[in-house]
């Protein structure tokens, strides 16, 4: 049986996964987001995050490779799939990740309020088989986001729940910031940190049937 890892240590992109049939396991990769975005400064900003993932799906595919005495990475490096993202938002010609503390965060929110933004989610979806890598496809998607013209004090209050600190562009979808949208025009499994459909794409081109590796139910 194919098994599936997610190296992401977000809560919201595993349960998209496991509420649409997979039951991944999880597997946090050591990239230093920060400081790599620095680095990829200049790309064209569907570039920066598809390298980002790609290089999250390096570091955990080194390590699912590595001598182990896990049974469950042996599993996936025996006959796998490695699902690796990265997101950020694209508002006014400049990309935003996470903004890790709550004056970063109400400041992106004074900017975004009112406006439409781009969140970006780079992909990377690699096969492993036999404990080798037979194949890697990575790629983003890009869905707008119409945030609502919120007041300085709602502002202040989300910021104050700690929700936006840790997520790309301080905002989520599927928990209190869904409340401050006016609504988005795209694939919102990709706004919430992992696209199901370009997933699935992905998969097919590497000659795996998502259908195959849905969980018994």
């Amino acid at each position: 049986m194919t098994r599936v890892l997610l190296g992401s240590a977000s809560p919201a992109r595993r349960r998209v996964l496991t509420d649409a049939g997979l039951d991944p396991l999880v597997l946090v990769s050591d990239v230093d987001e920060d400081a790599l975005i620095e680095e990829l400064a200049g790309l064209p900003e569907p570039q920066i995050v598809t390298r980002l993932a790609q290089a999250k799906a390096d570091a955990v595919v080194a390590e699912v490779l590595a001598p182990s005495a896990d049974p469950a990475l042996a599993a996936v490096a025996d006959d796998g799939v490695v699902l690796t993202c990265d997101s950020m938002l694209l508002l006014g010609g400049e990309l935003s990740g996470k903004p890790h503390t709550p004056e970063a965060a109400a400041a992106q929110w004074r900017r975004m309020r009112g406006t439409t933004g781009h969140l970006l989610t780079g992909h990377c979806v690699t096969r492993l088989a036999g404990g080798a890598v037979t194949g890697a496809i990575a790629r983003s998607a890009s869905t707008a986001i119409f945030f609502s013209d919120v007041p300085d004090a709602v502002i202040d209050r989300y910021v104050a729940t700690g929700e936006p600190l840790e997520v790309a562009g301080a905002f989520t979808l599927d928990g209190l910031g869904g409340w401050l949208l006016d609504g988005i025009d795209g694939d919102p499994s990709s706004v919430i940190g992992i696209s199901l459909p370009l997933v699935r794409t992905l998969l097919a081109e590497l000659g795996v049937d998502v259908t195959s590796l849905w969980s018994p139910r």
